[in-house]
């Protein structure tokens, strides 16, 4: 199928294009040309889609207990009102038969090329007791074959595990490299020592940069430090204002390299609807305006959309639009190897994001070709 779209602004990546006609064959890219006269365009600015690695839930769907492909559905059509064109669904710490159940939604959806969903992200369940979190600490354990037959899966589209080095052997993120994971670290209290030895074991990402980690100090580097000074490791970051401080964010930001800060939201099920609080693992989690708290007082996940990220990292770090664009679609994209996304040029993914003028309204959201959200 082809198709034709008129841009009055399009950021393709790299730089700024104007009346530009983007040319679409079968989902994909073909041309982008000066557009004629008389052509009508689209108002606003067009960019490249969100890439959000860790997302929870959404429009009321938590993965957790929506293991299936109507909960992934639920989760994009949540997070595409705001940008997100590209998600890993993201499962929590949870017992064996819902970590088997997701997995088997995951591979369903990625079998039928569901819109949005890359494949899936484990976060946990073999993560550090003492920075557990809101994670249900009687489910935190180590990998055991249970677990190793739905990591080594070749069905899964793109897959991710969050584990605290200190509560594996080596061997064990050695083998889940070979089976094609990207091993995060995350929910760790490891010693500055330890996570090297885990970077150098193939681990490459640090889950929620500050959160939920043993921190740096002027004697004990810590997972933190350790992140800082690995040039090669991207860091997720949840910028909204509760998780970690502007100040913090910036000294992250002066530390590494350029591309190596990926925004992610660690949201909800409470994105894309008015509900204040929902049950979670025998708590409840409420909504204070912008901010989850379980009852149990830890922060419990955010209640945090991707274009808002964006926003606050423009306001909060003082980095350019551009750039920021770039932390939720470039950068994340080249984290997951997921080459067709991330910029739009030829051969890249038709899928972008339609911002009014001040980037406070998404008013399309397209993946390969297609209309997935826009606003009423």
């Amino acid at each position: 199928m082809s198709q034709q779209f008129h841009f009055k602004a399009l950021f393709n990546g790299n730089e700024w294009l104007h009346n530009a006609t983007v040319e679409v064959v079968d989902g994909v890219i073909s041309a982008i040309n000066d557009g004629g006269d008389g052509t009508e365009y689209l108002s606003g600015k067009v960019v490249p889609g969100f890439i959000d690695t860790q997302v929870n839930g959404g429009g009321g769907a938590l993965f957790n207990f929506a293991p299936t492909r109507e909960g992934l559905q639920t989760m994009m059509a949540a997070h595409a009102q705001f940008g997100t064109v590209a998600m890993l669904p993201t499962l929590i710490t949870d017992d064996v038969g819902v970590i088997a159940a997701a997995a088997d939604a995951i591979a369903s959806a990625v079998a039928d090329q569901e819109p949005g969903i890359l494949g899936v992200h484990f976060e946990g369940p073999h993560l550090s007791v003492p920075k557990k979190g809101t994670h249900e600490e009687s489910k935190i354990r180590p990998i055991s074959e249970a677990e190793w037959s739905v990591y080594e899966r070749a069905d899964l589209g793109i897959k991710m595990v969050t584990l605290a080095p200190e509560c594996v052997e080596l061997d064990d993120i050695r083998r889940l490299v070979s089976a094609g994971v990207i091993v995060c670290l995350g929910h760790t209290n490891a010693s500055f020592e330890q996570t090297n030895a885990a970077l150098a074991a193939g681990a490459t990402g640090f889950t929620h940069l500050f959160n939920a980690m043993s921190a740096f100090t002027s004697r004990a580097e810590g997972v933190v430090g350790a992140a800082l000074l690995a040039d090669h490791a991207w860091c997720g970051i949840i910028v909204d204002r509760h998780h970690v401080s502007a100040g913090a964010l910036k000294v992250a930001l002066r530390s590494k390299p350029k591309g190596k800060l990926v925004l992610v939201t660690d949201a909800m099920s409470l994105i894309g609807t008015n509900d204040s609080e929902f049950e979670f693992f025998g708590r409840k989690v409420i909504r204070q305006g912008d901010r989850l708290n379980s009852t149990t007082g830890e922060l419990a996940g955010s209640h945090l959309d991707m274009l808002s990220a964006v926003n606050n990292t423009m306001e909060d770090l003082g980095v350019s639009f551009e750039e920021a664009v770039a932390m939720a679609a470039e950068y994340p994209a080249e984290f997951i190897n997921a080459s067709s996304l991330g910029q739009l040029k030829v051969g890249s993914a038709a899928s972008w994001v339609q911002l009014n003028e001040d980037n406070t309204k998404v008013l399309t959201t397209v993946i390969d070709g297609q209309i997935i959200y826009q606003q009423q």
